[in-house]
């Protein structure tokens, strides 16, 4: 009997007993707030009311990293397929790194507004007073599920069996440790055999698996492809005669490694009958979304489908996401192009659930419901404006990096500023990297972190003391400064930046956003 096979039947075997399950949760080892009880299901004539849902998070993959967007190298067929099965929102974005990517996703409000302003301790903390995705999901019925990477603490009270995931699975190891990890199941440790993410994408099945009586919420947050690199050798055979590097040879195979593993919990979901829904496959009535959580990394010198920036810059590339939605029967494939973004993922999946938002959580969410777009009507939110900043300042000095390496966006428009801040004394040896990067880009450095010879173009620095200004669907490269043709709009969209900084800086103070870091 292999792993998956044992536990779905011990599984039985308590539903046989009448007993319903109680899932402790480390970032899946801290006591759990809810659980999963165990019922015989009562399969629905029609359609369930409360959809499925899927929700996959890649790491450290760019926008152009898949075929479906150009990229010369990489063979991704179930992320193709996917693509081609999607409402496809072309002009997503998400913040320029991981842990503020996360924490905006989950709560539908700005990172700042979180207390997220880096991916070490304790600026990863997202604030204990959110209420999270999973959180309003449980409230409605929802069976909630995490696997993977949550980096937004794993400190009692802050990981995810605290924060509304009644089931979660990681690997002790995180990122360094890919081939035969130690995992975390509901707070019990096993030493298991193969590549970490297949083990994800299994435990993913597993979950999907435990309780046919209830919708369900699954978080599939992988660590591929981020780095440290590696891929199982069937992977990165294909790439060893191409001309790359051994760091992109392997970036590649982890993203096709992803692809394999989609395509194979797609098949599970196209196979598998749903068990609240008679005569129909789980697919039928499962929402599917995929998206990545910053810009590209390792990638970066091989494809970015033609934008300028990458991972933590400001430049377009650092933040423009995939953001792929797919609903068999209900919604009609099709890119839309209205700016829209991670904030929109909470209350777009209440809505869809029937979850209500509290009266008094609402005039905090900065997203939107995309449900409009998703069905093909129409959008009331053109104007709206995106604030985003790379953050990541060192600890004290958050006052001075107001204009460092920030933007607003707002339709096709991106104002920015991508510059180092003026503190002498902000260096690498108190964690401003970024600032010591762009720093060396202005004097002349051709490489920089993800790339050896293009720093000035994906870490490029904007003319110190004033804003830049480009239209981001006729100009990806950022090649055509706007700002000196367009003032009105420079002034407009400063003037916002200028209101939502001091409105969220003190917000942003009080929730930890500029503690002092513990982690190096």
């Amino acid at each position: 009997m292999n792993r998956l096979t044992d536990r779905c039947f011990v599984f039985d075997l308590l539903v046989l007993a009448g007993l319903s399950l109680f899932w402790p949760g480390t970032s899946c080892a801290e006591p759990s707030q809810g659980g999963i009880a165990a019922q015989a299901p009562i399969p629905a004539v029609g359609r369930p009311h409360q959809p499925n849902f899927l929700f996959i998070l890649t790491d450290d993959q760019g926008y152009g990293d898949i075929g479906a967007h150009g990229h010369p190298l990489l063979k991704t067929p179930n992320y193709d397929k996917l693509h081609d099965q999607s409402v496809r929102f072309d002009n997503f974005c998400v913040s320029p790194s991981c842990s503020p990517t996360r924490a905006a996703l989950l709560t539908g409000i700005h990172e700042f507004r979180n207390g997220v302003t880096h991916t070490l301790d304790p600026r990863e903390h997202l604030w204990k007073g959110a209420t999270t995705l999973p959180q309003l999901l449980e409230r409605s019925g929802y069976a909630t599920g995490f696997i993977g990477k949550w980096h937004l603490s794993d400190e009692r009270g802050y990981g995810p069996a605290s924060r509304g995931f009644q089931w979660c699975s990681t690997n002790v190891g995180g990122p360094r440790e890919h081939f035969d990890p130690v995992f975390v199941r509901n707070g019990k440790r096993t030493k298991e055999k193969g590549f970490r993410e297949d083990i994800f994408f299994g435990d993913a099945i597993d979950f999907i698996r435990l309780d046919g009586t209830k919708p369900w919420f699954c978080y599939l947050a992988t660590y591929s492809p981020h780095d440290p690199l590696a891929a199982p050798e069937e992977f990165i055979a294909p790439f060893r005669d191409k001309g790359l590097t051994e760091d992109q040879i392997l970036y590649l195979a982890m993203v096709e490694n992803l692809d394999m593993n989609l395509g194979r919990i797609m098949k599970f979901l196209d196979e598998t009958e749903d068990p609240r829904w008679s005569g129909h496959k789980l697919r039928e009535n499962t929402v599917i979304i995929l998206m990545n959580d910053n810009g590209a990394t390792w990638g970066l010198d091989v494809f970015n489908a033609g934008m300028r920036g990458c991972k933590c810059t400001i430049w377009h590339g650092g933040s423009r996401a995939m953001s792929f939605w797919s609903w068999p029967g209900k919604w009609t494939p099709r890119s839309v192009d209205q700016l829209t973004a991670h904030l929109d993922v909470l209350p777009t999946i209440c809505q869809l659930a029937d979850a209500p938002v509290p009266a008094e959580l609402q005039p905090q969410l900065e997203g939107y419901s995309l449900l409009p777009l998703l069905d093909g009507k129409g959008w009331s939110h053109d104007d709206r404006r995106l604030y985003q900043h790379v953050a990541r300042w060192p600890s004290g000095m958050a006052a001075d990096h107001k204009y460092a390496m920030a933007g607003v966006r707002q339709g096709d428009f991106l104002l920015m500023r991508s510059r180092p801040c003026d503190r002498p004394d902000c260096t690498p040896e108190v964690r401003g990297d970024q600032c010591a990067t762009l720093r060396a880009v202005e004097e002349g450095r051709k490489a920089a972190v993800y790339t050896q010879t293009n720093a000035p173009f994906h870490w490029g620095v904007t003319p110190p003391g004033q804003w830049a200004l480009y239209d981001t669907r006729k100009d990806p490269a950022c090649q055509t400064d706007l700002a000196a043709s367009d003032p009105d709009r420079v002034k407009a969209m400063s003037a916002a930046y200028d209101q939502w900084w001091d409105e969220v800086y003190p917000v942003m103070i009080e929730r930890g956003g500029d503690a002092p870091l513990t982690k190096k």
